[in-house]
């Protein structure tokens, strides 16, 4: 985004940030959109070959506490 949103419920300015994911032996990474409906892997716990993935970057009205996430 080239702008920072302003809040849908007061509109105040938001603040960016992001939503962490727990992986593989506790690792952390930003929250990850992935096309299509998720589709169960017995190795890896969700089959995401060949889907389209992209990172959520999410923000936060610091006055009320709303969040909004988007994707690039």
């Amino acid at each position: 985004m080239n702008t920072t949103p302003h809040c849908s419920k007061c509109q105040t300015e938001m603040e960016v940030g992001y939503l962490m994911d727990r992986a593989h032996h506790h690792t952390r990474a930003p929250a990850t959109w992935v096309e299509g409906e998720p589709v169960k892997s017995y190795w890896t716990g969700t089959n995401i070959s060949g889907k389209e993935q992209l990172e959520v970057n999410t923000y936060r009205c610091p006055k009320c506490g709303y969040l909004e996430s988007y994707t690039r």
